[in-house]
């Protein structure tokens, strides 16, 4: 990750809670701690934060709190045409017709761009693909209330009751902060009870992950694995992990990237 990317996750993660550890911050980024503690000093110098013991807080509170994790615009340039091959691969699971669930996120957001020929039903909580599939399709678009958590691009309702309970749906598409075998992994609480109201409206739960995702952990738990009906990934997916997910009974689908856009996809990671 650039330099010019890290600042903007470092100054996100400061928005959203009281101090971002040094820690959490190297996780974020997936740098080593002497350059986030060099990336602290250097903000710190051009008064856009407060250096703390341990990492760093914002000069002024937040009047929202922000999200875990790094923001839309920085995750969607990450293995791109990984996430494009990806996407595809998941909207050729869908028919004229369906009734589908697909959660914010910068893979599942691709998906947009293949949905354009389709006339399904779709509920998001994704502000961009809300707004990219009212302009650019004939799909019918739900979306629920909410606030709308800019960095991410995501609409989250606090309330128990709202109209995610009255979509049903054959199929959520989803992403995930990371997948081991203790299950898809989250990084932000809220996300975590957004995503669970969903995953009770859907039959099946298709993963979208990219295999770097294989090799990141979350302290969260989404859901096990054996809820899992089917993952999306690519070629990058080690023997060991397309083991573990075929014992959990889990699909595997390979999504096939052209090699220029392999080339590409690992020169941007």
């Amino acid at each position: 990750m650039h330099e010019r990317e890290r600042h903007r996750v470092i100054l996100s993660a400061v928005q959203s809670r009281p101090v971002a550890t040094v820690t959490e911050l190297v996780e974020l980024t997936e740098t080593s701690e002497a350059t986030i503690r060099r990336d602290i000093a250097a903000l710190h110098v051009q008064g856009k934060l407060r250096r703390v013991r341990g990492g760093a807080e914002a000069l002024t509170p937040p009047t929202q709190a922000g999200l875990i994790g790094r923001p839309f615009s920085v995750n969607e340039t990450i293995n791109i045409n990984l996430k494009r091959a990806i996407a595809k691969a998941a909207v050729e699971m869908c028919a004229d017709g369906d009734s589908i669930i697909i959660n914010g996120g910068t893979t599942t957001y691709q998906m947009v761009f293949h949905l354009a020929h389709r006339r399904c039903q779709v509920f998001t909580n994704s502000f961009p693909i809300a707004s990219h599939l009212l302009a650019n399709s004939r799909n019918s678009v739900i979306v629920p209330g909410g606030t709308i958590y800019r960095e991410q691009n995501i609409i989250l309702s606090p309330f128990e009751s709202d109209v995610t309970k009255h979509f049903y749906a054959r199929r959520m598409f989803m992403g995930a902060q990371g997948i081991g075998a203790h299950g898809v992994t989250e990084a932000d609480p809220l996300l975590i009870q957004a995503e669970n109201k969903l995953l009770n409206q859907a039959d099946e739960l298709v993963v979208l992950a990219d295999s770097s995702k294989f090799k990141q952990r979350s302290s969260l738990i989404l859901c096990r694995l054996e809820r899992v009906h089917t993952i999306i990934t690519d070629r990058g997916l080690r023997d060991e992990d397309r083991q573990m997910l075929e014992d959990k009974g889990v699909d595997v689908i390979v999504a096939e990237a052209g090699e220029a856009e392999k080339q590409e996809s690992s020169s941007v990671a």
